[in-house]
């Protein structure tokens, strides 16, 4: 059985600001940095083979300092699971997209990325990683919107609908050729 432990980053400005970020390359905030380090403590427990992470700075920070921590070798960049454009709504916040588009802001052609491709991307890049690894356990940090599109590309029936937080943790098994998922969004690391 192939595991893996999907992470989204850790906490930024823009997130505190509500700002969609997209591809963005922001950093971590403090709060970020300290998210991180508080997962690799909850991590470091379990036994981890590889480490990838999504080639945006917020996500590689995050990425570097779990596999610092837990004494993990960072296998890769893969540009296939960095977060969904967001085209001409990155830096905004919904009031900036209402008052410079109107309420249905989201039924325009704004240059965002499609989910459909999002999901088909984000799917393939973490078979890949999988391919690589068979029956190993492998970290992959990496961002909400296209790790939510990538679960459901792998479990298509699985409810994908609760936002993912800050440094949050989903577990999927590759057996058999079928993906499962096991843990969703879990955040006790940070109570």
């Amino acid at each position: 059985m192939t595991i893996i432990g999907l992470i989204r980053h850790g906490s930024t400005f823009w997130n505190k600001e509500g700002r969609a970020q997209g591809h963005t390359d922001n950093a971590l905030d403090e709060e970020g940095k300290q998210q991180a380090a508080a997962i690799a403590e909850r991590l470091s427990g379990e036994s981890w083979d590889y480490m990838y992470s999504s080639d945006l700075l917020r996500a590689r920070q995050t990425a570097e300092i779990i596999a610092d921590r837990m004494g993990i070798h960072m296998e890769g960049l893969v540009p296939g699971i960095r977060e969904m454009n967001g085209g001409l709504i990155e830096g905004t916040t919904e009031a900036d997209r209402i008052e410079r588009w109107g309420s249905s802001w989201k039924s325009l052609d704004l240059g965002l990325e499609n989910p459909e491709a999002a999901r088909i991307r984000g799917s393939q890049a973490i078979m890949d990683i999988a391919a690589k690894h068979p029956g190993k356990n492998i970290l992959v940090v990496s961002h909400g919107a296209i790790l939510r599109h990538t679960l459901r590309g792998l479990v298509p029936d699985f409810n994908t609908n609760e936002v993912l937080k800050n440094t949050s943790i989903t577990r999927i098994h590759l057996l058999d050729g079928v993906w499962t998922c096991e843990l969703y969004n879990c955040v006790k690391h940070l109570d």
